[in-house]
């Protein structure tokens, strides 16, 4: 197990030197009521008192009830600034501007929510000379499992190197609201949705591998299928000409 008094005041400095760098006096991060979102928010909050949650509720109605729940018991006790934006309508107009002139695909209409989501943490820090904060683990980015342009757009991450495991571990030791830490992973994207069911393969199995080197063969062919496919997410952009 890592040393956790010690991985929070390096990750302190981390955000610290990073608002530095970037002559940005405030953070801002998508607080989804998620274990990953919860420990982000934690740590900015930590390291700059200037730190907005943005809850983004977006037509499931899981982000209504249980996940606006989680996420403000969260921004209340570590005493984290929040704003709830209702991306619903905007998701609803766009929607209707695509009607008729093509047929949105079930992943295609899921992306839609991540991205807006991006467009509207962006909109709100540069507005306020903030950064934006990202909240991928390194468990989902093995995976690929999430959006490109979407959660996977932001200025600095300080959780990217943390596993599932080690972010529940982490979420312990600063004592965080017990349903982020026992709840199951979801996006939230529609109703009945989880991370694990929507991969096939369970958190705990992809850690195992990441961190042990260990696993069954079969869970190795999944998580190596998800991983080849997902190249694409965690690479800049080609440009011509390509090296």
């Amino acid at each position: 197990m890592r040393n956790y008094e010690q991985e929070l005041k390096n990750r302190i400095a981390f955000i610290q030197h990073a608002l530095k760098d970037a002559h940005a006096s405030a953070i801002v991060y998508g607080n989804s009521g998620g274990k990953d979102s919860a420990l982000v928010g934690i740590l900015c909050k930590k390291a700059c008192d200037n730190t907005l949650g943005i809850l983004m509720p977006c037509q499931s109605k899981r982000n209504f009830e249980e996940d606006m729940k989680d996420g403000l018991e969260v921004a209340e006790k570590f005493s984290i600034a929040r704003e709830t934006i209702d991306l619903t309508p905007v998701k609803e107009t766009f929607l209707s501007a695509l009607e008729g002139k093509m047929e949105v695909s079930d992943l295609a209409n899921a992306n839609i929510n991540p991205r807006l989501r991006m467009m509207t943490l962006y909109a709100v820090a540069a507005s306020r000379g903030a950064l934006v904060a990202g909240t991928g683990n390194r468990s989902e980015g093995y995976m690929g499992y999430f959006t490109k342009w979407g959660d996977g757009a932001y200025d600095f991450n300080p959780i990217a190197d943390l596993t599932v495991t080690e972010i529940y571990e982490f979420l312990a030791y600063l004592e965080a609201p017990e349903n982020i830490i026992k709840k199951a992973p979801s996006a939230g994207l529609f109703e009945g949705q989880t991370d694990e069911t929507e991969m096939g393969v369970t958190y705990a199995a992809i850690d195992r591998y990441l961190l042990e080197g260990k696993s069954d063969a079969d869970t190795i062919e999944i998580i190596e299928k998800f991983h080849k496919r997902s190249e694409h997410k965690r690479q800049m952009p080609l440009t011509y000409p390509s090296n």
